[in-house]
């Protein structure tokens, strides 16, 4: 079965952009809609713009659509710790209650999906429903051999990669639209819907690609974290979706033994950039669960 998604770009002009800040360093909020709020993670390299298309869609559907760029990345600030998924959920959980939402739903793709993953839960009585797609979580997965074929290795070596000190910066300073269109070539199954200029332009920004790596130089701690999470199983509903061509069903299996009510889906002709390459699939399982939130 062969997905279209050959609708225009939505509207985005309606999209009030806010500036939280927490502990001195802000971070850029983007809100759609009105009614129940849902939370908004997006991995790496992209920035709050992947959820453009699921924004227009919650916000037509009585949700409040807020997507962050998480603390280092698109229009937030860099400060030069704190990236564990736990130091990042308990930010993002107080931009959340500065915009006034105690209780909210999360939905978190590659990154956010750890983060996402930690904001459940550590809040656990906050974290109403949990939807996630697209990466396996540091510490809840099993760590993949180094000697994997190079199909495999084409979604994994940048884990090593950007885990270095120095030396990433130093390859990638002045090249990251090579660096990146690497990443976005051979991730994605429909590149062109993929809004690649606006992921480059931005890590392409100071201290922007910093900012991406140090969620990778963070894995150790965000490992140590999940081992004790692991400990206490996810109570909420928690959906985990995973791409064709990308981590097909890792997501699901991932959270199999992690959550009490969990449910899966696999997108069909679509690769890591799942909110883009495939956006209309994609909501029609996200609405639907986040709507039994109500």
């Amino acid at each position: 079965m062969t997905i279209r998604n050959d609708r225009p770009h939505p509207d985005t002009s309606s999209f009030t952009h806010r500036y939280v800040r927490i502990d001195g360093h802000r971070v850029h909020c983007v809100c759609a809609g009105h009614g129940r709020p849902v939370l908004l993670i997006p991995g790496w390299p992209q920035t709050w713009f992947a959820w453009r298309h699921v924004m227009a869609a919650l916000a037509g559907h009585g949700f409040m659509a807020i997507a962050v760029d998480p603390p280092g990345t698109g229009h937030s600030d860099r400060p030069q710790d704190g990236y564990d998924t736990g130091s990042i959920a308990a930010t993002l959980h107080r931009v959340m209650q500065t915009l006034g939402h105690e209780r909210y739903q999360v939905v978190g793709h590659d990154v956010g999906m750890w983060v996402g993953y930690a904001l459940a839960s550590d809040f656990p009585t906050v974290v109403q429903r949990l939807a996630v797609t697209e990466a396996v979580i540091p510490g809840l997965a099993t760590a993949p051999s180094i000697f994997v074929p190079p199909e495999q290795n084409v979604f994994l070596w940048h884990f090593l990669f950007n885990q270095l000190a120095d030396l990433p910066e130093a390859l990638t300073g002045g090249r990251e639209t090579a660096y990146l269109s690497y990443v976005f070539d051979t991730w994605s199954h429909h590149r062109d819907r993929v809004a690649t200029r606006v992921y480059i332009e931005a890590y392409s920004a100071p201290g922007g690609l910093r900012g991406g790596f140090a969620y990778y130089r963070a894995i150790p701690e965000t490992i140590r974290q999940n081992r004790v999470r692991a400990g206490r199983k996810l109570g909420m509903p928690v959906l985990a979706i995973g791409a064709e061509f990308a981590t097909n069903d890792a997501p699901l299996l991932t959270l199999r033994d992690h959550a009490t009510n969990l449910r899966g889906a696999i997108i069909p002709d679509c690769g890591h950039f799942i909110m883009e390459e495939a956006d209309q699939a994609f909501i029609a399982h996200l609405l639907p669960f986040l709507d039994g939130g109500h």
